[in-house]
C-alpha cells in the first residue's frame, strides 16, 4: 500500500478536504485505485452529534456513518461509496484502546499514548486502508490521508507521532507527505509571505516528518521568487512546491496540480512511475469550462435553520450545482432564515422580515432542507404554505418533508395545532411521530441512518419518473421522526399522496401533489449521492420544474432519449 498524507499548516480552513480529494482524483485519472481516509483529532466518536454551526453538516455514508464533510468531497470527487471506517477520530482510537484495557489485553502493562494509542491509530489506518471502496475487489493502490486540524495541535499529537513511525515502517518508497500552507499578501506591504509556511514546516520536521511537497494557497499565482524562498528555507526542491491559488470553482484544483505536474512529483515519490499512466482528465477539464461559461441562473430560495454557515447545507448546494450544470445554469441560492419568515419577526426584525418575504417571493423555487429542534419551524410552515397555494416548485428533505405534511395538516385539513411530537409532545393531531426504531435517551447513531430502499406505490408519479421509471431507490437516511401512518388514509383522501414507502409499508419515504406542479416531500437525503456528473434525479426534476422544463424532460425520460 502506498500513502499520500495530507496535513494543514499556519490556519484552518485553508481546503486541505479538497487539496486531498484533488490529488487522489489526478491519482485516479493516472490509472491508479484510489481509497481515502480522514483523520479527526476530536474526541467525539463521529460527526453525528455536533451542531452544523461548529463543524459544517454531518455527512452520512451508506453504512450508517455519520462522518466529517470532507468525506462527501472525496465521494463527489473521486466517485466512491467510503464506509464509517474511513472516518478515524481520537474518540474511536481510545475507545478501542480503553476496551482492550479493560478485557486485559495489555497483561498488566501500564497503558500509554505510546506505544498503545499511537500503535492503535496505525493499526487502524493500515487496516481500514486494504477496504475496498471502488466497486472492486482487492485493496487500492494509494491511501490518500487527510490529518484534521492544524500541525502544532495538541489533540493532534499523538496521530503525528502514529504518521511518523508509518512512514518509518513502510519505507520511504511508500510514503509522500504533502503539506497545504498558506501564504499570504499583507495590505500594506503587497508582498507575499514565507515566513508562516516556514515556521509551519519547522514545527512539522522537528516532530519527525519532512514534508515531501508543499501545497501552497493564496489568493493569487505565487511568485518565481516566493517559491525559490520557500525551497530554501523549507527543504523542498523548487518543483515540488505547488500553488493552489484562488480558482472560479473547485473542479479547477486537479486541473492546477496536474498542470504543475503535482502527479509526477506524487509518482516519482512512491515510486509508480512505471505503472501509471499520464492523467486523462478531459471529462473533468470540460466540466470546468462548461461551468464557467454558462451565464443563465436559476433563483432558488433555502429556507433553513443554519443559513448563517452555507457548510451546514453542503450536499444540498453541491447537489443543486450539479443539477444546475446538467441543465445549463447556475445555481442562484437566496439564503433565508426561516425564523425571518415568522409573524413574530415583523415586530422585533421588520426589515429582515420584509426582505425574507420579498426575497421567497422573488425565488423561482423554494428548497426546505433537513434539521432539528423547533427554531423556525413556523417560518418553513409558511414557506411551505406559500409554495402550495402560488404553485411554485416545492421540495422538501428530511425535515422540509414533515413541515409540508404539518403545513397540509393545519391550512389544508384544518387541524390548527397538527403538530409533530418532535416539536410539540400535548399535540391532538400528531401527524409526525417519533419513529420506534430509535432511542429516546442516547444521541449517538440512534437514528435511522444510512442506504434504505424505498418503493414507490405508484409508476404514475412525478419522482417515480424522475428515477427512471424504476420500482424502487435506495437513498440514504438520517432522521428519528417519521409521518404518522394512522394519518395517511386522510390525508390521501385530501389529495396529499405518498408515492414511496418503505418494504413495510409504515414509513412514509415520498410525497407529491398531483394537483401542483412540483410538489415533493423525502423523507431521505437525496444530496449524499449526487455526483458531478450524475445529479440526483430528484434534485434535476426540481430544478427542470423551477425552469418549466419538467414535462419536456419527462417526456424524453419517456422516449429515452
Amino acid at each position: 500500500m502506498k500513502y499520500v498524507l495530507v496535513t494543514g499548516g499556519v490556519v484552518s480552513g485553508l481546503g486541505k478536504g479538497v487539496t486531498a480529494s484533488s490529488i487522489g482524483l489526478v491519482l485516479k485519472a493516472c490509472g491508479l485505485r484510489v481509497t481515502s481516509i480522514k483523520i479527526d483529532p476530536y474526541l467525539n466518536m463521529d460527526a453525528g452529534t455536533m451542531s452544523p454551526f461548529e463543524h459544517g453538516e454531518v455527512f452520512v455514508l451508506d453504512d450508517g456513518g455519520e462522518v466529517d464533510l470532507d468525506l462527501g468531497n472525496y465521494e463527489r470527487f473521486l466517485d466512491l461509496t467510503l464506509t464509517r471506517e474511513n472516518n478515524i477520530t481520537t474518540g474511536k482510537i481510545y475507545q478501542s484502546v480503553l476496551e482492550k484495557e479493560r478485557r486485559g489485553d495489555y497483561l498488566g502493562k501500564t497503558v500509554q499514548v505510546v506505544p498503545h494509542i499511537t500503535d492503535a491509530i496505525k493499526n487502524r489506518i493500515e487496516s481500514v486502508a486494504t477496504i475496498p471502496v471502488d466497486g472492486q475487489e482487492g485493496p487500492a493502490d494509494v491511501c490518500v490521508i487527510e490529518l484534521g486540524g492544524t500541525v502544532g495541535d495538541i489533540e493532534s499529537m499523538p496521530f503525528i507521532e502514529a504518521l511518523r513511525q508509518l512512514s518509518f515502517s513502510v519505507g520511504p518508497d511508500n510514503f509522500c507527505l504533502i503539506h497545504v500552507s498558506l501564504v499570504p499578501v499583507l495590505g500594506v506591504v503587497g508582498e507575499q509571505k514565507t515566513k508562516p509556511t516556514q515556521h509551519s514546516v519547522r514545527e512539522l520536521r522537528a516532530l519527525g516528518l519532512t514534508p515531501h511537497l508543499l501545497a501552497c494557497r493564496s489568493a493569487q499565482p505565487i511568485l518565481d521568487n516566493t517559491k525559490e524562498k520557500l525551497s530554501q528555507f523549507c527543504h523542498v526542491p523548487a518543483g515540488n512546491i505547488l500553488n493552489i491559488h484562488d480558482v472560479p470553482n473547485i473542479w479547477h484544483v486537479p486541473l492546477l496540480l496536474r498542470n504543475q505536474n503535482a502527479h509526477h512529483s506524487i509518482l516519482k515519490q512512491l515510486d509508480l512511475l512505471r505503472i501509471a499512466a499520464a492523467p486523462d482528465l478531459r471529462d473533468w477539464t470540460n466540466m470546468a469550462a462548461t461551468h464557467d461559461n454558462i451565464t443563465n441562473s436559476v433563483k432558488i430560495a433555502m429556507v433553513g435553520k443554519y443559513v448563517g454557515l452555507t457548510d451546514s447545507y453542503l450536499s444540498v448546494v453541491k447537489a443543486l450545482l450539479h443539477a444546475c450544470i446538467a441543465c445549463s445554469l447556475k445555481p442562484s441560492i437566496d439564503w433565508i432564515a426561516a425564523t425571518d419568515l415568522e409573524d413574530e419577526s415583523s415586530k422585533s426584525t421588520p426589515e429582515a422580515h420584509a426582505t425574507a418575504w420579498e426575497t421567497l417571493r422573488k425565488a423561482s423555487c423554494v428548497l426546505v432542507p433537513g434539521g432539528f429542534g423547533d427554531r423556525g419551524v413556523k417560518g418553513m410552515i409558511l414557506a411551505a404554505k406559500y409554495a402550495r397555494e402560488n404553485k411554485v416548485p416545492y421540495f422538501g428533505i428530511c425535515l422540509g418533508m414533515q413541515i409540508s405534511v404539518i403545513e397540509f395538516a393545519r391550512n389544508v385539513l384544518g387541524w390548527e395545532k397538527a403538530n409533530s411530537t418532535e416539536f410539540d409532545d400535548g399535540t391532538p393531531n400528531p401527524v409526525v411521530i417519533f419513529m420506534p426504531e430509535g432511542s429516546k435517551t442516547h444521541m449517538g447513531s440512534t437514528m435511522r441512518l444510512g442506504s434504505r430502499r424505498t418503493l414507490f406505490q405508484t409508476a404514475d408519479c412525478i419522482t417515480s419518473r424522475v428515477y427512471h421509471n424504476s420500482q424502487y431507490v435506495d437513498e440514504r437516511h438520517r432522521h428519528r421522526y417519521e409521518v404518522n401512518p394512522e394519518f395517511i388514509g386522510t390525508f390521501e383522501e385530501a389529495g396529499l399522496k405518498f408515492v414511496g414507502k418503505d418494504e413495510t409499508g409504515n414509513r412514509m419515504e415520498i410525497l407529491e401533489l398531483p394537483s401542483h406542479p412540483f410538489y415533493v416531500g423525502v423523507q431521505f437525503h437525496p444530496e449524499f449521492k449526487s455526483r458531478p456528473r450524475r445529479p440526483s434525479p430528484v434534485f434535476l426534476g426540481f430544478i427542470q420544474a423551477a425552469t418549466g422544463q419538467l414535462d419536456l424532460y419527462l417526456e424524453k425520460q419517456q422516449n429515452g432519449s
